[in-house]
């Protein structure tokens, strides 16, 4: 963490070429069909952000990229997601979590393959540094976040002017990777996407009781707007705060 931390690495983000285009936009929303502006914008992302390319942010020895569509990084996704979300259980744990694990590369390869190349993302991050750098590292993603375009009037009412919103969720990070900026990277990542996709607010919701994530979260420019109502506990869920990043000026 140490080494990590320490590294003088300015951000820097990376586009693609227009060649590298992994599949055409489809179902273009109606917000740009109003504004040809915002329809050329989000048509030149389409084309830079290809998955399994170059990095969108690279800073304190990580890169964040978007996911190759491949059957083997698809499981190792899958497989973060399934570490850092599984609730352990007191008999067969291994069965539950390879059964929580095939859910989860399930839903991913759904989100995939019907989602737009701009609706849809996920960033995966990955060690970029010299292993003498980072000893403890040597290969694999360290963590994942999974970024959808959406249009929940819940939200909506929220960002002043807005009809769509960058929504981040699904945010991991490898239990041996953590407290070394993996998670700030991700979401510098996420900024990056926002702005790339041309929207001015990213949404995300956490826990009420994780301390940790929100000082995560307002350390990267979130604030909180909106809570769930108390009656929500009633029926054996969890509160949930919902925060906003805002770009406009």
């Amino acid at each position: 963490m140490a080494a990590a931390a320490g590294l003088k690495a300015a951000t820097r983000f990376f586009f693609h070429s227009p060649g590298d285009l992994l599949c055409q936009i489809c179902n273009e929303p109606s917000q740009q069909r109003r504004n040809p502006r915002l329809r050329t914008k989000r048509s030149k992302a389409a084309q830079l952000s290809v998955a399994g390319g170059e990095y969108l942010v690279e800073e304190f020895g990580w890169g964040v990229r978007r996911m190759a569509v491949s059957g083997d990084e698809m499981r190792k996704v899958a497989d973060v997601q399934a570490e850092a979300f599984h609730v352990p259980v007191s008999f067969f744990n291994d069965v539950f979590f390879e059964f929580f694990r095939a859910e989860v590369l399930t839903a991913l390869i759904y989100r995939i393959r019907n989602s737009p190349s701009d609706r849809y993302a996920c960033l995966v991050a990955e060690p970029i540094r010299a292993p003498k750098l980072l000893p403890e590292i040597v290969e694999g993603l360290a963590g994942v976040v999974d970024c959808t375009v959406q249009r929940d009037e819940d939200v909506l009412r929220h960002l002043q002017g807005a009809e769509e919103y960058l929504y981040v969720s699904g945010i991991a990070v490898r239990s041996k990777f953590r407290r070394q900026k993996v998670g700030t990277v991700l979401l510098k990542a996420c900024d990056a996407l926002s702005q790339l996709w041309g929207h001015d607010y990213i949404a995300l919701r956490a826990y009420e009781d994780d301390l940790v994530a929100q000082k995560l979260y307002s350390k990267a420019g979130f604030k909180i707007v909106s809570i769930d109502p108390h009656w929500i506990t009633w029926i054996g869920k969890k509160k949930r705060i919902l925060m906003i990043k805002s770009f406009v000026l």
